[in-house]
């Protein structure tokens, strides 16, 4: 993996939270291991077969998922086997769950593909479609054009 500048690693490290998140989730294997965990992968062999990731890389981005909270090791043990570590997610693997489906969102509606769609976020009781949303802090759902970023001074 490629050194970080001084620079990144400092904006990694800084005020903006973004910045922060990106620190964590760095790359596109950590997303698909999201998305995998959430769709109820478990087991090393589980993520490397339906990723076709190379193992040295899932070992790595599960030590920092790891790491930083986002999964936990639980261990298991299948019949005649040795103990090994499985994953589940944590409370924030879970709330991850929203970025995941605000990225689905956006890929259908700006890389949408002739042969639909492979993960469709649903309810568990009913499977009725969900959709992420901007909410204000009085509840009301917000349009996208209706949202901006600004800068605060936290000095």
């Amino acid at each position: 993996m490629p050194r970080k500048s001084q620079a990144l690693t400092d904006a990694l490290m800084g005020q903006c939270a973004i910045a922060r998140s990106l620190g964590v989730l760095s790359d596109s294997w950590s997303f698909l291991l999201l998305r995998e965990a959430h769709l109820g992968k478990r087991t090393f062999a589980q993520f490397r077969d339906s990723l076709g990731i190379a193992t040295d890389v899932l070992s790595a981005r599960l030590d920092a998922l790891v790491e930083h909270g986002i999964l936990e090791r639980i261990p298991y043990q299948e019949a005649g086997q040795r103990t090994r570590d499985g994953y589940g997610l944590t409370a924030a693997g879970n709330e991850l769950k929203v970025v995941l489906i605000a990225m689905q969102q956006w890929g259908e509606e700006h890389l949408p593909r002739e042969r639909g769609l492979s993960v469709l976020p649903v309810t568990r009781d009913g499977h009725q479609r969900v959709r992420a949303g901007l909410v204000s802090a009085s509840g009301t759902i917000e349009p996208h054009e209706n949202v901006e970023f600004v800068r605060i001074n936290t000095a």
